[in-house]
């Protein structure tokens, strides 16, 4: 039974090893997974930056227009935007970004999906924000125009950095989705790392292997960056402590 066993395995490792030579080494077919993961990555990262941006200056407009009542057609729209963005999917947002708003432009593929990752992300990313705002007592603001500082002094130097504090986990779990959701972007024959996978099942008929491969990248991409959200959060708490 355990020469049968050792039989059995060995045949296995060979079939494994036979496998991944046919859909990777033959023809430097491991290139569409190492272009796609450069891809996925520049996108993420793009959109990621993008979304920052314009979370941050969408939860600073809805926060301080309760404050500046000037700010108030801004909050409509940022209002408008959200409702938008959050009720309609990513997928029909990449399409229309790619067939109608840029339709007559040549542009790249890729800066599109970072367009419209970035403007969807954007709208989760401010509310987490908001929310971090929010959460800082109220007599921290008081006590930071109590000793001279400007509204948005206050908001700049008290209550941002306790915000960020407060939201790291939720920016880190909405930028982990982000990276999830970039697969969406083969819609638009943008050749990320998924898609790379999709060339290679359609030169070696084989759906199994290039899939798995790209679910163990993934898996380790969302691995290493929830590990340094961790060491990220413990730098913070060590720096509240010191």
């Amino acid at each position: 039974m355990t020469a049968f066993m050792l039989l059995s395995q060995t045949g296995f490792w060979e079939t494994v090893k036979r496998r991944l030579y046919i859909n990777f080494v033959v023809d430097d077919r491991y290139m569409y997974i190492v272009r796609g993961l450069g891809i996925t990555l520049e996108v993420t990262a793009g959109a990621a930056l993008i979304g920052i941006v314009i979370g941050l200056f969408i939860a600073v407009v809805k926060v301080a227009s309760k404050q500046n009542r000037a700010l108030r057609p801004l909050e409509w729209a940022a209002n408008v935007y959200l409702t938008v963005i959050r009720g309609t999917p990513v997928t029909v947002q990449i399409l229309i970004s790619y067939f109608v708003i840029f339709a007559a432009v040549d542009i790249d593929k890729t800066v599109v999906a970072i367009l419209a990752f970035g403007i969807n992300s954007g709208a989760y990313v401010a509310e987490i924000f908001r929310a971090g705002i929010q959460a800082v007592d109220i007599g921290q603001t008081e006590a930071g125009r109590s000793i001279g500082l400007t509204y948005y002094k206050t908001m700049r130097f008290v209550i941002f950095p306790q915000a960020i504090r407060n939201i790291l986990p939720a920016l880190g779990n909405e930028f982990i989705a982000l990276l999830k959701e970039t697969p969406i972007a083969g819609l638009i024959a943008l050749e990320d790392l998924t898609k790379g996978s999709d060339i290679i099942k359609s030169r070696t008929y084989d759906a199994f292997t290039p899939i798995i491969v790209v679910a163990v990248i993934y898996l380790a991409l969302v691995l290493l960056l929830t590990y340094l959200q961790g060491i990220l959060e413990r730098r913070m708490r060590r720096a509240d402590r010191g």
